[in-house]
C-alpha cells in the first residue's frame, strides 16, 4: 500500500464517479483560535463527505475497482462504513445488505435505511456482527466491503489526504483518529515522511497502542464513547504495515476529554461532529500532543453521524 494505489483511487473516483463524492473544505484557523500555542490548526471538515464520513470515498473506491454480483454487497459496520457503503451502493444502483452491532446509534440505522439498505442488527460488538456478515457473504457470494482493512478502502481514504495537499499544501503535522487503521494507513500512506503523521485513540479502543506493546496486531477490549465509530477489535493488517514504515506517535485520549473536545467544536465552532471526529482537538486542548510554536497542524474531522441532541 502507497501512494502508487492512492494516485489510482484519484484516477477511478474523479473518472468514473468524480459527482458523488465531495471536495471538503479545509478551514484554516490561527492556534489561538482553539486556544493552541501553534501558528495554524487546519480543519478538514470531512464530516460533510458523502454519508457523513470519510468512509465513501474508500466504499466507493472498493465497488468501483470490482465487479458487483446479482447480490450485491454487504458489510459489517458500527455505522459509518455501513453508511458509506449503502450511499456509493445507492449511487450505482446495486443492493446492499449491511450487519451492525447492537451498540449502534439507532440514527445511523435509520440513516442505512433511509439510504435503501437492508440493516441486520445483531451482536453486541462489531466483531460479531462481522462474524454474521461473513456467513451471509458465503453463503450469498456479495461483494465483501470491510470497513477498512481492504488495499482499495485504504486508497480511497488516502484520496483525502491527497486533497489537502491539493488544498494548501503539506502540514508540519496530520492527527488521525485509528480505529481499523484505514484512515491513517491512507494518510500516512500519502504523506509518507513528508508531515507527522500522529495516532490518536480512545483509552477504551486502543487497537494500534496495543498492537505496538505487542510487537503485533492483537485483540482489544472496546468501550467508550467513541465505541460506534472507533471500536474495532484490532488493527487491520494493513494500516498495521503502514503505520509501522510511516508512523511514530500512538496516543491515547480519555473519553472525558473527548467528550469535551466534540462539546467545544459544536459551542464554539457550530460544528456537529461525532465524538470519534474530535480526538484530534482533544489532543491539542489537553496536551497529549504539544505542536511547535511555528507549526501548522491538520486535524481530520472523520464523521458527522451524531444525534444533535447528544451535543447541548
Amino acid at each position: 500500500m502507497d501512494r502508487s494505489d492512492i494516485d489510482s483511487a484519484l484516477r477511478r473516483l474523479d473518472m468514473r464517479q468524480g459527482h458523488f463524492l465531495r471536495k471538503t473544505p479545509l478551514w484554516k484557523l490561527s492556534g489561538a483560535d482553539v486556544g493552541v500555542d501553534c501558528a495554524e490548526v487546519w480543519l478538514k471538515l470531512e464530516h460533510l463527505q458523502v454519508g457523513g464520513s470519510f468512509k465513501a470515498r474508500g466504499m466507493m473506491n472498493r465497488l468501483l475497482a470490482n465487479t458487483i454480483p446479482a447480490s450485491g454487497v454487504v458489510i459489517a459496520s458500527g455505522g459509518n462504513a455501513g453508511i458509506a457503503t449503502a450511499a456509493a451502493a445507492q449511487a450505482l444502483g446495486v443492493r446492499c445488505e449491511v450487519f451492525v452491532p447492537t451498540s449502534s446509534p439507532e440514527a445511523k440505522r435509520a440513516r442505512l435505511r433511509d439510504l435503501g439498505a437492508e440493516v441486520v442488527v445483531t451482536g453486541a460488538a462489531y466483531a460479531q456482527a462481522f462474524e454474521a456478515c461473513m456467513a451471509r457473504q458465503q453463503a450469498t457470494g456479495a461483494l465483501l466491503t470491510h470497513a477498512y482493512d481492504q488495499p482499495e478502502v485504504l486508497a480511497g481514504a488516502g484520496t483525502l489526504a491527497a486533497e489537502i495537499e491539493a488544498q494548501d499544501g503539506v502540514p508540519d503535522s496530520v492527527l488521525v483518529s485509528v480505529g481499523g487503521g484505514g484512515l491513517i494507513g491512507g494518510i500516512a500512506a500519502w504523506f509518507e515522511q513528508r508531515s507527522r503523521v500522529v495516532a490518536l485513540e480512545p483509552e477504551r479502543a486502543p487497537t494500534l497502542h496495543s498492537a505496538r506493546q505487542a510487537g503485533e496486531p492483537v485483540d482489544v477490549a472496546v468501550g467508550g464513547i467513541a465505541a460506534d465509530s472507533l471500536g474495532a477489535k484490532r488493527i487491520g493488517q494493513l494500516g498495521w504495515e503502514v503505520t509501522q514504515r510511516h508512523v511514530q506517535d500512538a496516543l491515547l485520549l480519555s473519553d472525558e476529554a473527548i467528550l469535551a473536545a466534540q462539546r467545544w467544536l459544536w459551542k464554539e465552532l457550530r460544528l456537529a461532529v461525532e465524538p470519534g471526529a474530535a480526538l484530534g482537538l482533544a489532543a491539542l486542548q489537553t496536551g497529549a500532543y504539544r505542536p511547535r510554536a511555528d507549526e501548522k497542524v491538520a486535524l481530520i474531522l472523520c464523521g458527522g453521524n451524531v444525534d444533535p441532541a447528544t451535543l447541548t
